[in-house]
Order: structure tokens, then sequence, then C-alpha cells
């Protein structure tokens, strides 16, 4: 992007979520989702309530919690249009975001509804996140809540349109990222429920080791930028060693105590420009650097005050681990909610590949494993080939699920890849797009919140996932009803 003013409309992590504060502002560590900055804007941000079960799978246990969930019914073709479920991912929900979802609701004469994913936001079970309250937090319990939330909303949705008897109108899930796997989750588990899903750059493959990720950085970045971070990574690991405190002080970081921490908080500031499609903001002065002698951590230091903190918003305290360890509720804990999901379900462990690492080789499996065991204690380890199993990983084995990556996003290596012959689900790749652009907006250029696809450096690229879109949510719509 070419101004500074125009990213002051990114939809940017308030971190994951920004946390998720997406949060989901910022894309921190393993998060792999994004939140709007308050100055987004929103099509609604009046806050709906639901009594959802706590514990879907224990008839004996009654608890209820409230979940926090929205609607937006400007668009609907009263009585028999369509619902459009928009699935809140690892972090607050505060709002239906004014997105590409929007010009399908218009197009397609659709409501919105969108859900928060328990224990992030407001929608907190307990009043303590200690490890112990923590149980019911999990993929497998969040389907549970999607399908309860939806026939209650269906059924509340008759009462207020005086419908009698059982009517439903067509139902069709979106979701980006980890709310990207939700969608196709929930295909998956309820298809008698949803009409069809759209999981964009949806991470439905649980990963124990993780080396793409970097690898797909590195190929992003392309050869001059990743020789320009691999050295920075060796002056800064070198730096850490002569002296410490100083080069922690250079990111505002000198609180992390753990070297690791910090070379973790280094790996996720180069990730944001390349995830998000703006690798100039990156790469151009530190190749500038490298080219013209000049100081590479001090290069990549303000790169990361200029854009990671004063854009993203993002902050050393989320790889803190006395803010990881913190059980209070705040607008911060979804680090901690997601770190939980991390070490029990999904992993996604980014470990420096073993050669041609951008990344230091102290970001490895035994890192990401200690770092559990600190957060949660023993015994808390991530089930990924248990997870793989229920879901089917890349194999998922569902239909009418609309797949869509684009090919600079390193998390497109935990979806899926290749369409399945045997089974109509699709899959789009958006070329030099980055993580989420199908929904959220373009690559390289500012974010239109409204899905105008002009100012894009690869307009025909986006356009053209979207005309895919389209068409396929035409077809299932109809097929549907």
């Amino acid at each position: 992007m070419s101004s500074e003013i125009c990213f002051t409309l990114l939809i940017t992590f308030t971190v994951f979520l920004l946390y998720s504060s997406l949060s989901y502002g910022l894309l921190q560590r393993p998060r792999i989702s994004h939140g709007l900055s308050e100055s987004s804007k929103y099509l609604t941000r009046n806050e709906l309530w639901f009594n959802q079960t706590l514990d879907h799978y224990s008839p004996q246990d009654h608890r209820k919690f409230g979940q926090r969930y929205y609607e937006y019914l400007d668009h609907l073709r009263v009585p028999d249009g369509p619902i459009f479920l928009m699935i809140c991912g690892e972090g607050p929900c505060n709002g239906i975001v004014n997105n590409y979802i929007s010009v399908l609701a218009k197009k397609f004469e659709a409501g919105i509804v969108s859900l928060e994913h328990r224990y992030y936001g407001k929608s907190s079970p307990f009043n303590s996140l200690a490890t112990e309250n923590l149980k019911y937090l999990s993929s497998k319990q969040a389907l549970f809540d999607l399908a309860a939330f939806r026939g209650y909303y269906q059924e509340s949705l008759n009462v207020k349109l005086n419908r009698t008897g059982k009517v439903d109108n067509p139902w069709f899930f979106f979701g980006v990222s980890y709310s990207g796997a939700l969608s196709a989750w929930f295909r998956l588990k309820f298809p008698h429920l949803t009409c069809g899903s759209l999981a964009s750059s949806g991470v439905v493959r649980a990963v124990y080791e993780f080396p793409e990720f970097d690898q797909q950085i590195g190929e992003s970045a392309r050869p001059e930028c990743k020789a320009a971070l691999k050295e920075t990574n060796k002056l800064l690991e070198l730096g850490l060693k002569v002296n410490n405190k100083a080069v922690k002080a250079l990111f505002n970081a000198t609180e992390l105590n753990v070297d690791a921490d910090f070379l973790y908080l280094v790996a996720d500031a180069e990730v944001m420009a390349i995830q998000y499609g703006n690798p100039d903001k990156l790469c151009v002065p530190l190749v500038e650097a490298k080219k013209n002698g000049g100081d590479l951590v001090e290069a990549y230091a303000k790169y990361y005050r200029e854009f990671c903190v004063g854009v993203f918003g993002l902050s050393a305290d989320s790889y803190n681990r006395k803010h990881l360890l913190d059980t209070a509720i705040t607008p911060e804990s979804s680090d901690r909610l997601w770190w939980f999901q991390v070490c029990t379900e999904v992993a996604y462990f980014q470990v420096a590949p073993a050669n041609d690492s951008i990344r230091s080789q102290l970001v490895n499996t035994k890192y990401h494993l200690d770092l559990c065991k600190t957060l949660f204690g023993k015994g808390v380890y991530p089930q990924v080939d248990a997870t793989n199993l229920y879901y089917g990983g890349d194999r998922i084995a569902a239909t009418k699920i609309i797949f869509t990556n684009g090919s600079q996003d390193p998390w497109r290596h935990a979806s899926k890849q290749t369409s399945s012959p045997d089974l109509p689900s699709y899959i789009i790749t958006c070329h030099n797009c980055g993580h989420g652009s199908d929904l959220r907006g373009c690559p390289q250029s500012p974010m239109i919140i409204e899905g105008d696809s002009k100012n894009c450096s690869s307009p025909d690229a986006v356009n053209k996932v979207r005309q895919h879109i389209v068409e396929h949510i035409d077809l299932w719509l109809s097929e549907c009803r």
C-alpha cells in the first residue's frame, strides 16, 4: 500500500483476533485470524444474546452460558430469503463487518447473522480462564454451538415472520482462516443444516510441525528479500548474546525474558507483511539496507515499529508468558484461549525449517511443547492425529464446500489444496493474493470494505474468485430450495 492513511481502513487484527483484540487485531504467534479495528465499518454492532449449552456431550450437564450474536436483515427477502451465517473465530466478535459478504447478501437478498465463538470476547462461560475451566473450549463444542444457534435463530425468525410449522430458510455458512475451517467442518458434520459453505483460507488440516509456513514466507518474499531476512535473523541472534536488552528495546520487548519468545515475535512481524499482501513494506527497506551496507537490524526494527505496531497494533505483550498465564478475563484473553486450542487440537507449530530458514532455530518443536506445558500444565498436548481423523484433514469428505486460498498465503499449506473428483467441493486459488483476500479485500492495496476490487494489484484474480463464489452459492441455494 502506498499510503499510511489508507492503512487505517484495513481490516486488522485486534488481537485474532485480534485478540482475535482476532486484538483480533494482530496476527500473533500461531494466530491465524484477524478482526477489525474500531474505525472499520460494521453493518451492525447491536448485541443480541443466546442461551447456549455448556457441554453438548453430556446429557446430565444442563449448564448454560450467554453467547453473543448479531443480525442484519436489511437485505433479507421476506419470508424465504437465505440466511448467511458468518462464523466468528478466535477473537472478540464486535459486530457484522461491512465486507464482501454484505455485497453477497444484497445480491442474494439474504439476512446475515454472526455468532461469537465460545470463550472469546463476551461469550465466556466462566469468570476465570484457569486450565480446568477451558475443558469445554474446542472446535467440536463450537460446531454444536453453531447447530444449536441455527435452530434457535430459525425458530425465532419464524415467530418474527408469523410463520407456523417447521419452515426453514436456506442457510449458507462463511468463515476465514480458523473460522473457515469451522465452516467446512460444519458442512461435514451437519450437512442437513446448511446448503453449502465457504472456507476462505480454511485451515482444515491440523499440523504438528509446520515448516512449510516459513518456507512459503521465504518464497513469497522472493530471493533478495529472503536473503536479507536470513541475515537479519542471524544478526538479531548475535545481538541477543552481545547486548540482550538493547536489541529487545528496539522492538519495545524488553519484558520478554525468554529469547525464543522474542524471536517468535520477530518471525511473526515478517509474516504480517507477506500474509496480508504487503511485502514491499517489509522488503523494500531491508533490501535497500543490505545493498547500501546499512544496518539491517535497525531497518527491520523500524519496519516493526511503523508497520506492525503503528498499523496493526502488534504488541510484545502477546508473547509475554506472564500475560499468557493470566487467567483473568480481559480484552486480551484471546491470546491465552487460542494457545489452548493450539496446544490441545491443531498445533500449527511454526517451527524453523531444517535448512535455509528465515526463522530462528530456537523456535522449534521443543519450544512449542514447553510453552504449552508452562501455560496449561502437564498432560496438555495437541491431539493432531485425532483432529485429522475426526474431520478428515485436507481429505475432508464433504460436499458443497468452496475452498479459496491465496497463492502467497502461508496458511494455504494447512488448507485443502486439490479438488475432490468424487465430491462437489471446489478449490479456487487466488493468484498473488494473501490470507482471506476474497472476502476481506485486495492484496497490496488499500482495503475496500464494500468489496470494490478496482484498486487491487491483481483485480482480475480477485474478481475471478468472487465470480466462482457467486456461481456456487447461486447453484447450491437453488438446489436447497
